[in-house]
């Protein structure tokens, strides 16, 4: 029997030489990849969060999502079988510049939060790597390979571009009416446990967020469980996090709470439009899809529960207690340009970051993708 991954990445190489929008993408825990492949070359948006397909939305909220109709596009799953890492150097570049220009972006933050009593800001940076020879299929599967725990992706639109990327981060599932989503905060480098001592300036960052989560939930009126906080592994990062669940009570609710909780203070900060203004005006570059979030928005369970079986999904029909959304927060990526690649890494930061030891973040940071980069 034919290799069934090895017909996925085919599907791929096709669909960028025909120029097709297309998403695969393989969820954290699981062994099924999933393409959706778009059927023209049309830009749709989404306009409302009762449709059905895949959204890619940026960071900036004031902008347009992306959108892969279910029904404009095809779907099928294949079984990831494990292959071969490709074997290539870890790439290095000279940051001073970057170093320079962070610490001083940082320090900047560091005084707004002290001047105008806030107490987060996320701030970040993006490193461009001049790469003529990138191998994107290669790297899409050393992304399945290294990443298991994350939800691992490829994505393109011929008018917008090319992302892929490895992220530990749920914004919002639900599956029926009961919804989860996550508080994640603090970053430490994995040494081997995850019995992890966490500092007061990363419990802090954490809380922050979680209370925030809280206070946007209570004011939907949407009543949630918190967890205590635990620590989960990303690759060689470990970050502490809290699970928080509850209930949709409408079938408005979905647009409402995703509204409310994007961007969450993990990737922006508090209070949220303060923050916002903030990094569009400091950063001193367009994030775009960075820190944005994409994922499944109202597949059913059906379409869930097919496996490896392509399906045609026009004309279906849909039912709110069978639709399930996983939407996920876009971090540890990167953006590939003709002859070049954009990693972008940023951190939390609170009124006692230390500026140095934030750019160090950035770097372990960056490094998570640093490693999964093939060339020709």
């Amino acid at each position: 029997m034919a290799n069934e991954i090895a017909i996925l990445y085919l599907k791929i190489a096709d669909a960028f030489r025909q120029k097709k929008p297309f998403v695969s993408y393989r969820k954290p825990n699981t062994t099924e990849v999933s393409l959706l492949i778009q059927k023209d070359a049309n830009t749709y948006v989404l306009n409302d969060f009762s449709e059905s397909g895949f959204v890619f939305a940026p960071f900036d909220s004031d902008k347009k999502s992306i959108f892969f109709p279910l029904q404009k596009s095809s779907y099928e799953t294949f079984l990831y079988q494990k292959n071969e890492t490709v074997e290539k150097p870890i790439l290095q570049e000279n940051t001073t510049n970057q170093k320079e220009t962070h610490i001083a972006l940082v320090k900047k933050g560091i005084d707004f939060i002290k001047n105008k009593n806030t107490p987060k800001i996320v701030l970040s940076r993006k490193e461009t790597i001049e790469l003529a020879n990138f191998n994107v299929i290669k790297t899409f599967k050393n992304l399945l390979q290294h990443y298991k725990t994350a939800f691992t992706y490829i994505w393109y639109h011929p008018n917008v571009g090319l992302w892929l990327g490895a992220t530990p981060e749920t914004l919002l599932k639900t599956i029926n009416n009961v919804f989860k989503t996550i508080a994640l905060a603090g970053t430490q480098v994995y040494k081997n446990t995850l019995d992890v001592l966490w500092e007061e300036k990363e419990k802090q960052e954490q809380q922050f967020v979680t209370d925030y989560i809280v206070s946007q939930l209570n004011q939907l009126d949407i009543p949630c469980k918190v967890s205590l906080p635990f620590t989960i592994k990303a690759s060689n990062i470990v970050h502490l996090c809290t699970d928080i669940t509850g209930r949709l009570k409408t079938l408005n609710a979905l647009q409402s709470v995703v509204k409310a909780l994007h961007p969450t203070p993990a990737v922006c900060g508090l209070p949220k439009e303060k923050a916002k203004n903030f990094i569009l005006k400091n950063e001193g570059y367009d994030r775009e899809f960075y820190t944005g979030f994409f994922g499944e928005l109202n597949f059913t369970t059906d379409q869930r529960q097919s496996k490896n079986n392509k399906r045609n999904i026009e004309n279906h029909a849909y039912n709110f207690l069978k639709k399930q959304s996983h939407l996920f927060v876009n971090l540890r990526c990167m953006q590939v340009h003709k002859n070049s690649i954009s990693l972008y890494i940023g951190g939390g930061i609170t009124k006692d970051s230390n500026a140095e030891k934030e750019y160090l973040e950035t770097v372990a940071k960056a490094a998570v993708m640093k490693k999964v980069i093939s060339l020709s």
